[in-house]
């Protein structure tokens, strides 16, 4: 990332005073079914942003919720109501407005200052600001906010609005309140309240901004940044004010109108360096700011009011949706460069949001560039992150797809959802469009499906059920605040056809897919019977890290079907569609570790072998959004990494699946084909040698061809007949690697693409399952050697080995490693790179339980 620095005017007189508003809270049970011994304790310490959570278990008062069986334990937290007080002190100044402003409010609240209600809100995804000046007393001010119980309030809007279709019993879609806060199919219900987000005091005079809105475009090669502004005035003079804008050293002012309260400014740049997704190039971001001034912005007395900064990157983006002989395609293009998405799809990444701060946003982020990802869709059963999270997936080239927030649900059309709706989109729409990340807004998750395919139709009887919001007051809102940014009804979506129909959505030749047939009722293999156009869901589950396991569950014996376990097992019929989804690969077995390592395996198997197939089908297939990244707590889930951060084997499959050169061997018509996709900006040239092997490492046979894939490009090269004919199907296989030349390795590593490492890559295609061959027990030894910050491990295969592991977290809870899920023949080494901060035993780090492997899972 490179950050231009701006130059940044002085303020003559003081900038809007805001003061924090976060200590000395206490927190109280108002009413509701809370244990005596808690409300007979009265108020304890509230921490601020918070939420009731957070401040219970720090008081000692509850159970860890994520361990066992607590969250059954403290379902009562959602049916209590809660009250949060604070006193400060306020002496008159010479401002002429005192705002009280909540960054977020979770959920249902009643603010009282002194006694007196200045603010009711129902909304835990937009900001409220209240002038309080006529509610402020010189000395001690006391501020309360009663939050009404989640739970009883979603059943009376219920019961207002009249019920709606959903997955999952509490009706989240008649509040505005995270989804996936009630529960999901790997999230836990928590059902939290609290001031989630900041609080503070603003004092201001005169005018400030309301709004400002920052769109960056590339002109040549230069750049052009519009600021539009919005503001409000505290004096009904209406003083005379003007604007200045300024980034790259360049500045701009404009005298304000006599009454106005808006204004655009631009900003020229004779140069400006383009902004690309992260393995696409660089991250220059420009520090952009505006100022507003009471009087004229040229004049030495001008003062400063208020000011706005953002850190804009210049770049273009579209989705090119030219309906082709194939039907609809759905192609992210960059700069004007198609760009193939290697996403996954984001929940919260945690089910106590208040403790994910930007340390921790990085951590996860930086996990994703280290997978190969290019993009990360933000699911709309969630939040709208914090600023953090996009301001990081600017600086990484993590492209952001932001779904408004409503999720397999009918969501009612009527008041007071209908208002708080839009005002939620106004803001979010407007906080989040001026980020380089941003490529996408997306009206709902699954809602356009539901209402086609799930019953609900008969089930709403005429009753509203979101359209009105995904087909005309997002897309209003999108083009008038934010025209730059795409913006897409739904995912999945089909576009309407140039002739005016409108395909299913979730038509395979159009648009976006979810595929979720493979995990819920078909092996994975299934995945190569479709090709879909873009994929943004699909996925497979396994169980967590086993250190995450064993310290959230404590069942004793642990087992698959232990108590704690199916706690922590949220997907209707888990674990039967795990054992389904192992057994056409391998047999289940019968002790805990080895049916752990056995899902965790099968888990990345499937997904790697579906992100192979749609990438081999570039350009026809221009991405896929894994479900999903990360989780919320200790689950078997979709996850990659799971909820205590640990690496699980589907990351490493993502990584493996989207590096930036692959070879992959895939069913083309009655045969096989090597397909080599190059996700680089240089040619990959050299030999790609196709052999045919049996697993003691003997040549059966072989045939030896140049290839040359351009630039973003993908080859395909079909197998003669004679290597695909397998003498013993059980114990025999195909490699296909590519090694490149010289010159072409040079080349690609210059310019940032292939470094040495990336030299030969290599693909393989096996004529057996695992459960049918004759893959023989693992033999391996192994060499250590200490380095700073850990150990390096290289382990040599004396016979054909599949997806060697090390599960490092048996030998040390804190241990980590980005290497894994390799494929070595006899007389091969791999090395792996073990960080830790304390020292590991070698024995521990190389021993059976740490060192896995497939060739264990074959009964023999």
């Amino acid at each position: 990332m490179t950050v231009i620095p701006t130059r940044i005017t002085p303020a003559r007189v003081p900038a809007p005073v805001a003061r924090a508003l976060h200590e000395g809270w206490t927190l109280r049970v108002a009413s509701g079914p809370a244990p005596d011994e808690i409300v007979a304790g009265g108020a304890v310490e509230a921490t601020v942003p918070g939420c009731v959570h957070t401040d219970l278990l720090a008081a000692g008062l509850i159970p860890d919720p994520y361990l066992d069986d607590n969250e059954a334990l403290l379902a009562w937290i959602g049916l209590v109501d809660w009250t949060y007080e604070t006193s400060f002190e306020w002496a008159p100044d010479e401002h002429e407005r005192h705002d009280l402003v909540f960054g977020g409010l979770d959920t249902v609240a009643t603010v009282r200052l002194n006694g007196r209600v200045v603010l009711q809100s129902a909304n835990q995804h937009r900001s409220f600001r209240v002038d309080v000046r006529e509610a402020l007393v010189e000395g001690a001010n006391t501020l309360e906010v009663a939050f009404r119980s989640p739970i009883r309030y979603a059943n009376a809007q219920s019961l207002e609005l009249g019920a709606r279709p959903r997955p999952y019993p509490l009706p989240y879609e008649a509040i505005r309140k995270s989804a996936s806060n009630f529960g999901w199919d790997w999230g836990i219900a928590t059902y939290t309240s609290g001031i989630w987000r900041s609080v503070r005091l603003e004092s201001w005079s005169t005018a400030r901004i309301a709004e400002a809105r920052f769109m960056a475009s590339p002109v040549g090669e230069g750049g052009r940044l519009e600021v539009a502004v919005e503001i409000e005035r505290a004096d009904a003079a209406g003083a005379p004010l003007s604007l200045a804008a300024e980034v790259a050293g360049r500045r701009v002012e404009l005298a304000v109108d006599e009454g106005a309260d808006t204004a655009l400014l631009a900003v020229e740049l004779a140069e400006a360096l383009r902004w690309w997704p992260v393995g696409h190039g660089e991250q220059p971001l420009y520090e952009a700011s505006v100022w507003l001034l009471a009087g004229d912005a040229s004049a030495d007395d001008a003062s400063e009011l208020d000011s706005v900064r953002r850190r804009v990157g210049f770049r273009t983006v579209r989705w090119d949706v030219a309906p082709d002989e194939a039907g609809t395609p759905f192609t992210l293009v960059v700069n004007e460069r198609p760009v193939f998405v290697k996403g996954v799809n984001w929940i919260p990444d945690d089910a106590l949001p208040v403790r994910v701060d930007r340390a921790r946003y990085e951590r996860r982020l930086r996990q994703a560039v280290a997978a190969n990802l290019n993009l990360v869709r933000v699911w709309g059963g969630g939040i709208y992150e914090s600023d953090d999270f996009y301001e990081l997936c600017d600086e990484l080239g993590l492209l952001t797809w932001q779904d408004f927030l409503f999720a397999c649900a009918a969501y009612p059309e009527e008041e007071p959802l209908r208002g708080e709706i839009e005002a939620e989109a106004r803001e979010q729409i407007v906080r989040l469009s001026s980020h380089a990340s941003l490529v996408l807004l997306t009206g709902n998750n699954e809602n356009l499906w539901g209402h086609e395919d799930w019953g609900w139709k008969r089930y709403l009887d005429g009753r509203t059920w979101g359209a009105y919001y995904y087909h005309e007051l997002f897309p209003s809102l999108v083009a008038e605040l934010a025209p730059q940014v795409p913006y897409s009804p739904g995912s999945p979506f089909s576009p309407v056809q140039p002739d005016g129909t409108a395909p299913h959505p979730n038509a395979e030749p159009h648009g976006t897919m979810h595929l979720w047939e493979q995990w819920n009722r078909q092996d994975y293999l299934t995945y190569r019977d479709h090709r879909p156009r873009f994929v943004a869901e699909f996925g497979w589950q396994g169980p967590p890290a086993w250190s995450t396991l064993v310290r959230s569950v404590s069942d004793d014996p642990l087992s698959p079907e232990s108590p704690g376990m199916i706690v922590h097992q949220k997907a209707a019929e888990g674990n039967v569609k795990l054992t389904n989804g192992l057994l056409p690969h391998f047999r289940v077995p019968a002790d805990m570790e080895t049916w752990h390592w056995a899902m965790q395996l099968n888990q990345a198997n499937a997904v790697r072998v579906a992100l192979e197939h749609f990438r081999s089908s570039a350009p026809h297939t221009m991405g896929a959004v894994v479900w999903q990244l990360n989780d919320c707590w200790p689950v078997t889930s979709w996850a990659a990494i799971d909820g205590d951060e640990r690496l699980k084997p589907l990351w490493h499959a993502l990584k493996l699946a989207f590096a930036p050169r692959l070879v992959t061997v895939q069913p083309r018509g009655d045969g096989l084909a090597v397909v080599l996709s190059n996700d680089t900006d240089v040619a990959w040239t050299g030999e790609l040698v196709i052999a045919r092997r049996a697993f003691d490492g003997a040549e059966l046979a072989s045939r030896t061809v140049p290839f040359e894939v351009a630039a973003r490009g993908t080859v395909t090269a079909p197998i003669d007949a004679e290597l695909v004919a397998a003498g013993d199907a059980a114990a025999e296989f195909i490699v296909a690697t590519a090694t490149a030349t010289a010159t072409a390795t040079a080349t690609a590593s210059a310019a940032g693409g292939a470094t040495a490492g990336d030299v030969d890559e290599r693909g393989f295609w096996f004529f057996a399952e695992p459960r049918d061959s004759r893959l023989p027990e693992a033999g391996l030894s192994f060499e250590t050697e200490a380095l700073d910050g850990g150990t390096e491990v290289r382990i040599t295969a004396s016979t054909f080995v599949r997806d060697l592991s090390l599960l490092v977290d048996k030998a040390d809870p804190d241990a980590s490693t980005e290497d894994g899920l390799v494929t070595l023949m006899p007389g091969e080494t791999a090395t792996f790179l073990v960080r830790h901060a304390h020292p590991i035993d070698n024995a521990a780090l190389t021993s059976e339980r740490v060192v896995r492997t497939a060739n264990e899972l074959v009964a023999r």
